[in-house]
């Protein structure tokens, strides 16, 4: 395994401390050798029983028994919107209920082993609550940079108590992320573990496999929602490297979907255009409001070879998603996670027959969005009579 740049193609040792290419100024990536795929014997549960094509050792695993989350088939709300066989990935089943629980599983153990002293992020949300407890596991400082005023409560919180170091900055999320690369790239025992360090991505490509082990097969359509990007480059990758072993014979059209307000990568893509930057992002799904996004042209690059798409939808659109999701499925999700279940009612899927929406985090990580536009609670006087009338009014 090696760090290789996706525009120039040049390669960096895995254990050299770099986020972006030298020669051309592009992210990443963790390339693995024919070699390294030959070993497909995998045994145990959760992330790290991918161990032979992960870029760190399970033995020194900073864990949380991250992974195996549920792959639930949801039968109705299929049927309303058209599609034979849907199935939601419930990333909120993770222990810090998102998604980012895959990736910084490797990403703070790769830290560890380099004998960082602490990681730092910048964040909407849901990596500050995962980074900081996966230091705390490993006994790592966590430093953390969020929006002033832009960040979920619920998400905020478990940074907090797991002891990280917050710091508001006067900005969006796209200035915390330029502050903590610099701060990264001028402290050398500080390691970054946003989704431009590609360690962090090998985790998170590790839903691919556990989709392809549970269905026994690759579903049409991977639809899932897009902030900074890395999630969607990372299935993909993970869906590839199935490929490359000869595990599987075809791979998923990958679609990925922003909030209207916060549509970057989208814009790219029907631009054309070498540039992906929007100021000022703004969208109720505060996990995606990102507008400089680092891994674009990796998103970019998904959508396209996959022969996928890109969508927008809606903050009332994202709203009456997740609310369909919650009550026709039982599943609560927060906004952005909310955004693919929306875009399924956007098109007709004449053309795929099962397709595998990745719902990102669970929805008690921002509770606020969904009490906004909930209907006045009911009242009782303690009697029967009293609840009777309360429950006509409910």
């Amino acid at each position: 395994m090696i760090q290789r740049c996706i525009g120039c193609g040049s390669t960096y040792p895995l254990k050299q401390i770099i986020y972006t290419c030298t020669a051309c100024g592009q992210v990443l990536e963790i390339a693995l050798a024919d070699a390294d795929l030959a070993n497909s014997r995998f045994s145990g549960r959760g992330v790290w029983r991918y161990e032979p094509w992960l870029p760190a050792d399970a033995k020194d695993a900073a864990t949380l028994m991250e992974g195996d989350t549920g792959l639930y088939p949801c039968d109705r709300l299929a049927r309303e919107v058209g599609i034979k066989r849907l199935f939601i990935k419930n990333e909120g089943d993770n222990p810090t209920g998102s998604f980012k629980d895959r990736g910084m599983t490797v990403g703070v153990t790769w830290a560890a082993a380099l004998g960082a002293r602490a990681v730092a992020c910048a964040s909407t949300g849901n990596t500050s609550a995962s980074m900081a407890a996966y230091a705390a596991r490993r006994g790592l400082e966590a430093i953390v940079l969020i929006p002033d005023g832009k960040v979920a409560m619920g998400k905020l919180a478990q940074a907090v108590v797991h002891g990280a170091r917050v710091v508001q900055i006067e900005g969006n999320f796209d200035d915390a992320m330029r502050l903590v690369q610099e701060l990264s790239l001028g402290e050398g025992s500080i390691y970054l573990l946003n989704s431009i360090n590609p360690f962090r991505l090998e985790g998170q490509k590790t839903l691919a496999f556990e989709v392809y082990e549970a269905l026994n097969a690759v579903p049409d359509a991977v639809v899932l929602p897009m902030g900074n990007a890395g999630n969607i480059s990372a299935i993909w990758k993970g869906f590839g490297e199935l490929h490359r072993a000869g595990l599987i014979q075809n791979r998923p059209r990958m679609m990925g979907v922003q909030a209207a307000g916060a549509a970057p990568i989208v814009a790219t893509i029907k631009s054309g255009t070498d540039t992906c930057k929007l100021d000022n992002p703004e969208t109720i799904a505060t996990a995606i409001r990102i507008g400089a996004p680092v891994n674009w042209r990796k998103a970019v690059a998904a959508v396209k070879d996959s022969g996928g798409e890109a969508g927008i939808v809606t903050d009332d659109e994202i709203l009456a998603a997740q609310r369909d999701l919650a009550r026709l499925e039982g599943i609560f999700v927060e906004p952005a996670s909310a955004a693919p279940i929306a875009y399924l009612r956007k098109r007709n899927w004449h053309d795929v027959e099962t397709v595998v929406c990745v719902t990102t985090g669970h929805g008690l990580k921002d509770p606020d969005a969904v009490l906004k536009t909930a209907p006045k609670l009911a009242r009782s006087a303690p009697t029967l009579d009293g609840l009777r009338t309360a429950l006509g009014a409910a």
